[in-house]
């Protein structure tokens, strides 16, 4: 004959069981939600560095091309050729900053919302565990 009080210990063993399930599954949620995060976090680095980058590039550029441009005034005044020469280097220049500043204004456009992917799992998540209820 079985125990009377095994019953009861079989339904405690089993909600600790479903107890733990859950917080299995929870903590994997979260472990998965954490790397993500941890991944669009190097992304964001990434991209600042990139945008650094090209911004130094573009004012680098703009600050020699008004160098040139300067020097251009000077040798305005001397002989024939040299002008032409400094207007385009100048021009060179300036295109060069014209180049990395709409480089640099395309990425600015184009990235995505700083950590988007970890707040629409977020959000699935949450509609998950709205629709269960």
């Amino acid at each position: 004959m079985a125990d009377p009080g095994s019953g009861r210990h079989g339904l405690v063993g089993n909600l600790f069981q479903s107890v733990g399930n859950l917080l299995a599954t929870g903590l994997g949620i979260v472990r998965t939600r954490l790397e993500l995060l941890s991944t669009e976090l190097q992304e964001e680095v990434q991209r600042a560095a990139e945008a650094l980058t090209w911004a130094f590039v573009a004012l680098f550029a703009a600050g020699i091309g008004l160098f040139m441009a300067g020097l251009t005034v000077i040798l305005a005044f001397w002989e024939t050729h040299r002008v032409l020469a400094g207007i385009c280097v100048t021009g060179f220049f300036f295109l060069l900053a014209a180049i990395a500043g709409l480089v640099l204004r395309g990425r600015m456009r184009s990235r995505g919302r700083p950590l988007g992917g970890t707040l629409e799992e977020l959000a699935r998540d949450v509609e998950r565990l709205e629709g269960e209820r």
